[in-house]
């Protein structure tokens, strides 16, 4: 009896021990103590992603996959100009030791290049940079799917830097032209191209600035500027945006390591498009031409033209018998928009009129006196030399003296002055033959050798004339200018001493 209650009791701690064992099992496993299946390899588990966010990301992979095939690697092989050996080879102590081959004058050399262009059509025309295609003795295309052609140069337009080649070829795949002009600072773009030779390379950013004016890359300067990786060989290549749509052709970078920094340039799909155009129909780009000189709007010359914010393009000068002259277009407007279109500054305008097809007739509003003003002009075509028109003549005699801006001395023009100065004879005004450095004339960028013409919009003749209009400024008075610099006017605001 004894033995039987010791195995019962046996048997019962074994089953309480066991009971206990499952409870803190389960407890831990509750409480994330002891995790399970540790002797497998874990599975990572993916990130939740919103819809939208997919959405957006197969976007991209679908604009990928509609532009590369349109954006091609362009092949050329330039030719480079000789070298003059240096006259010190000419000493025989150079000749003993190189010998005569070595200081023989450089042969011209070939260099190859490498960069991007864009289909624009299914019969193989192709759009890229004039940088890209200057001076080639010999053009290959490759295609995405690995063909390679031999092209030739349709027309090329230094002044924008757009080039048109063509390949023999049909059915290409070609790219949806956008309109740049829509563009807004902030959209998406995507730059496709073969930088450094990598073919179908997609890069991403966004629109940083529209309208940039004044880089010095080209004449005709409207550039987008965007933060897509663009480094060389991407020139030539596509600038699209969110929709797949082609909004520039990418043409420069900004930088100071000769690689991508963040800053890079497209000349704007609407330019491309009328140069493409203009080179397909006749090899030459014709140009639309109003026939004004025009300057930027600071604060203090909107002012005095009765603007509330320096918006548009000031005329400083109308060409004789030019669209603008006939059209009723006169020195001190300010156009601030053709054919309801805002324009923004100066370069804003000249590339508004430019890529305005000949013969158009246009409605230009301008500023005059204060007031807005509505003007019909025909637009002609850009003659092939600018520089000599509208200079206007006639003789003074010399007067010099001291006037009441007394950091400033002027004189009437002479003959000889007038030579010097690379002005017509008989230029009118009066000459500035001293300006004090740091005096409000020299802040306002006045130079010796200017011509004042016009002070606030009373016309100078001569020095008797200038002196009987500053003697009527006030001291605190603001003082508009029109002065004439080597052929070119200009308006300057000067607040005299």
């Amino acid at each position: 009896m004894h033995k039987y209650h010791r195995t019962h009791w046996l048997l019962y701690s074994i089953l309480l021990i066991f009971v206990g064992l499952v409870i803190g099992l389960i407890l831990s496993a509750h409480y994330g103590l002891i995790q399970f299946g540790q002797a497998r390899d874990s599975q990572p588990v993916p990130p939740k992603v919103t819809e939208q966010l997919a959405q957006t990301g197969q976007a991209f992979v679908e604009i990928a996959k509609a532009v590369t095939p349109a954006v091609v690697n362009i092949s050329t092989l330039i030719k480079t100009p000789s070298q003059q050996a240096s006259p010190f080879f000419d000493d025989p102590f150079f000749r003993r030791f190189f010998g005569d081959e070595f200081l023989r004058e450089s042969e011209p050399k070939k260099r190859p290049s490498l960069a991007s262009g864009v289909i624009v059509s299914s019969d193989g025309y192709i759009v890229t940079n004039n940088h890209v295609v200057d001076n080639a003795e010999q053009i290959k295309v490759f295609l995405s799917d690995k063909r390679e052609f031999k092209a030739k140069l349709i027309g090329a337009d230094p002044k924008t830097e757009i080039a048109v080649i063509k390949i023999e070829e049909n059915s290409l795949p070609t790219i949806v032209w956008g309109d740049s002009d829509k563009l807004q600072v902030g959209e998406f773009a995507i730059a496709v191209g073969n930088p450094f030779g990598l073919n179908q390379t997609v890069t991403m950013g966004i629109i940083s600035a529209v309208g940039r004016a004044n880089v010095g890359i080209a004449d005709y300067e409207d550039f987008i500027q965007t933060d897509a990786a663009i480094n060389p060989g991407n020139s030539g290549g596509a600038l699209v945006n969110i929709r797949g749509e082609l909004i520039g052709i990418n043409t420069a970078i900004f930088s100071q390591s000769g690689g991508y920094q963040g800053i890079g340039f497209a000349v704007p799909s609407n330019m491309v498009k009328s140069v493409m155009d203009s080179l397909i129909k006749s090899g030459k780009v014709t140009r639309g031409w109003l026939g004004v000189s025009v300057q930027q709007l600071n604060s203090e010359l909107a002012n005095q033209f009765g603007l509330k914010e320096a918006r548009g393009a000031l005329v400083n000068d109308v060409v004789k018998a030019s669209p603008a002259e006939k059209g009723g277009i006169q020195r001190g407007d300010v156009i601030i928009s053709v054919n309801g279109k805002h324009i923004e500054n100066a370069a804003h305008l000249r590339n508004t009129i430019a890529q305005t097809p000949i013969g158009t007739k246009v409605k230009i509003k301008v500023v005059r006196d204060k007031t807005e003003k509505e003007l019909d002009v025909i637009i002609g075509e850009l003659p092939k030399d600018t520089a000599k028109l509208g200079r206007g003549i006639e003789k003074e005699d010399s007067d010099i003296y001291k006037n009441v801006f007394t950091n400033i001395k002027v004189e009437n023009v002479t003959a000889d002055i007038a030579r010097q100065l690379e002005l017509p004879s008989n230029t009118k005004g009066v000459i500035v033959a001293y300006v004090e450095p740091g005096s409000p004339a020299a802040e306002a960028g006045m130079r010796r050798g200017d011509v004042i013409q016009e002070i606030n919009k009373k016309r100078v003749n001569n020095a008797s004339d200038y002196r009987n209009i500053v003697s009527k400024i006030k001291k605190d008075d603001t003082a508009l200018l029109l002065i004439n610099r080597r052929g070119n006017t200009l308006y300057l605001t000067i607040t005299p001493d």
